[in-house]
């Protein structure tokens, strides 16, 4: 099981896995096989609520940061759609690659200045990055919580 759980926080960071469903997969693999029991499934739902939290910030915080900074839904939009072809032209940093490129072409055409342009496709890696990182935080909390419960059940 902490096998598969570091699998999954290394997904968390490089975007090829999905990371906290991983994380939480082996949890309940770990409760399932093991026979159960209520501490197992107590710890079971701590990781699921931890999931849940990381899971919905991971996205709802960098939507609101980027809406403060001006940045529209439409270009958030475009950089995934850019992140999502540039995985396969150059996998795995093409993601990345791809994503900053959509965001940055999105808000020049919409604001016509490659200064400000920058500066809101900043904005959007940070509050990504604040995404990942939180992210990561529920991912290794789960797995925290997981070695507790090996270690006292």
């Amino acid at each position: 099981m902490a096998v598969v759980m570091a699998v999954g926080l290394v997904g968390i960071v490089l975007p090829v896995l999905p990371g906290l469903v991983l994380v939480w997969g082996a949890g309940l693999w770990w409760v399932i096989a093991d026979g159960g029991g209520v501490g197992r499934w107590i710890v079971l739902a701590l990781m699921t609520a931890l999931f849940v939290i990381g899971a919905l910030t991971k996205y709802v915080l960098p939507a609101r940061a980027t809406a403060g900074r001006g940045v529209p839904w439409q270009s958030l939009l475009l950089g995934a759609v850019c992140a999502i072809i540039g995985f396969f032209v150059v996998p795995v940093l093409g993601l990345l690659i791809g994503g900053v490129f959509g965001i940055y072409v999105a808000e020049l055409i919409r604001l016509g200045d490659y200064r400000t342009a920058g500066g809101t496709t900043w904005a959007a890696i940070v509050a990504f990055g604040i995404g990942v990182l939180v992210e990561l935080v529920a991912g290794v909390a789960m797995a925290a919580v997981w070695a507790v419960g090996e270690l006292v059940l």
